[in-house]
């Protein structure tokens, strides 16, 4: 069964179990397997003896929209319709061609369903666009969260810094590792078949096949070679722990070397999911979770008790990547907001305001890679290119951001921006937790205090280039 602490009302309407069907609206959870969305979505529908829909959308209308956004989503809807083809569901894909085109496709859907279930997700336009919903449906509509291995709303507490999450995780993480959604919860399961959807629905057509170059989209971003969809993304999460994950721990933070999972655009579109990912390194690593021990006071390593690479690694996926969702999703006013930063990271940057920026760069020039610094400009290069940019750059690629612009609210824009329209993986809890990262968020005072970052910690393009090798990165994409 779905665990409880993973569903969410967010409206006091009825469960009608008279009603056609079960709908499942699938928005962040893209896919058919390992979903606790979906997962509660087909319990419901075997309890209540009804069929079950489910509806996955794309609008054209969302910020950012473009050609390498669009494509990747497309991709994932393509591989759905062939997952869902031969099983009990019906599959209702739904591609606008115009803005405002699919505008009261849900409401008729819900308006036939017993319950409406949707992806808890808690970051960029998707909260606002389901509490709109709640209010315009008139039956139950209830979200699951499946974004990582702890439930989000497990607790109340929004930590500060990732050693205390990683500290509270040690001591509440191991029941829910015993809670993973079926790998493919419609396997073996008898629903009744719908035999026809509402007649209001009719109006819109389903269906996948469309020219994203004829949609009223920015066509100046254009696709990349990385596909979407769930099975590339299983293909890659399979090559990464199978044959790269021993090398994580000296590879990770070599541009040069393809050492990342390179999955980050997957999580995000939810092609493949965070309990995919874990269940395929423990089984590599042959470990269970009644290996695990009392908290080590939040240390890094020795309470997984992986080997050292894995360890690395799922610090890295678990902690912080889900210190971001602990963020989004208890301070969904204060995420995105300067507000939000530790009192000292505010001080200092309110201190050094007006310090003079030895180089001053406008948006566009930092688009174009038109600033003094190589390293910079191959790492901007690589996301204009690839979608995606290495994971270790990030961090200096957001540092100088700051370093050249009139002060936080400018590298702030100009961060969310950048990642924002060009890369697969941008618009995500721990897009912005990397952004609230470089102004001091998740971090500590730094010593000797600097010009223009005060205690901000500090970083270098030529401190960088004497750590990682960094000569023919800038070659391929300066």
């Amino acid at each position: 069964m779905t665990p409880s602490v993973r569903i969410r009302g967010l409206n006091s309407a009825p469960l009608h179990a008279t009603r056609d069907y079960v709908l499942y609206w699938m928005t962040s959870f893209r896919r058919a397997r390992s979903n606790f969305s979906l997962q509660r979505a087909v319990e419901e529908a075997v309890r209540l003896k009804k069929p079950l829909v489910v509806f996955e959308a794309l609008r054209v209308g969302y910020e950012y929209a473009n050609d390498r956004l669009h494509t990747f989503v497309l991709q994932g809807m393509e591989e759905n319709a062939r997952r869902f083809a031969d099983s009990p569901a019906l599959y209702f894909p739904y591609v606008e061609k115009e803005a405002g085109e699919g505008k009261g496709l849900l409401a008729a859907l819900a308006a036939r369903a017993c319950l409406l279930v949707g992806d808890d997700w808690p970051c960029f336009f998707v909260p606002q666009m389901q509490a709109a919903a709640a209010k315009q449906v008139d039956v139950r509509f209830e979200v699951v969260d499946s974004n990582g291995l702890y439930p989000m709303h497990h607790t109340t507490r929004v930590f500060t810094t990732a050693h205390s999450f990683r500290t509270h995780l040690q001591k509440v993480l191991p029941p829910h590792l015993l809670e993973l959604p079926r790998e493919d919860p419609l396997a073996g399961v008898k629903l009744p078949k719908l035999a026809s959807l509402p007649k209001a629905v009719s109006r819109w057509k389903p269906g996948v096949e469309v020219m994203v170059s004829s949609l009223p989209i920015d066509h100046s971003v254009p696709a990349v070679s990385m596909k979407g969809g769930s099975a590339v993304g299983e293909t890659r999460l399979k090559l990464f722990v199978d044959e790269r994950l021993a090398e994580y721990g000296t590879s990770r933070n070599e541009p040069e070397i393809d050492g990342t999972s390179m999955l980050s655009a997957y999580l995000h579109f939810g092609h493949v999911s965070a309990h995919q990912l874990f269940a395929r390194i423990v089984k590599q690593e042959k470990w269970s979770p009644e290996t695990l021990g009392k908290s080590i006071g939040g240390a890094r390593e020795g309470w997984w008790k992986l080997s050292p690479a894995a360890e690395s690694f799922v610090d890295q996926f678990v902690t912080w990547r889900e210190l971001g969702f602990n963020m989004s999703s208890h301070r969904p006013e204060e995420y995105r907001s300067l507000d939000s930063l530790p009192g000292w990271a505010k001080a200092t940057i309110k201190e050094h305001a007006k310090d003079p920026r030895p180089s001053l760069y406008t948006l566009q020039q930092l688009e174009r890679s038109q600033t003094h610094d190589e390293l910079w400009n191959a790492a901007m290069g690589q996301l204009r290119r690839d979608g995606w940019f290495h994971n270790y750059l990030r961090m200096l690629w957001g540092k100088k951001i700051y370093e050249w612009s009139k002060g936080a609210p400018e590298a702030l824009h100009a961060m969310e921006y950048l990642m924002g329209k060009y890369s697969i993986d941008g618009r995500d809890p721990i897009s912005w937790s990397g952004y609230f990262w470089v102004l001091g968020r998740y971090d500590r005072a730094w010593g000797p205090e600097r010009k223009i970052f005060g205690k901000l910690r500090y970083m270098s393009s030529d401190n960088t280039a004497k750590k990682i090798s960094v000569k023919r990165y800038v070659a391929k994409y300066g």
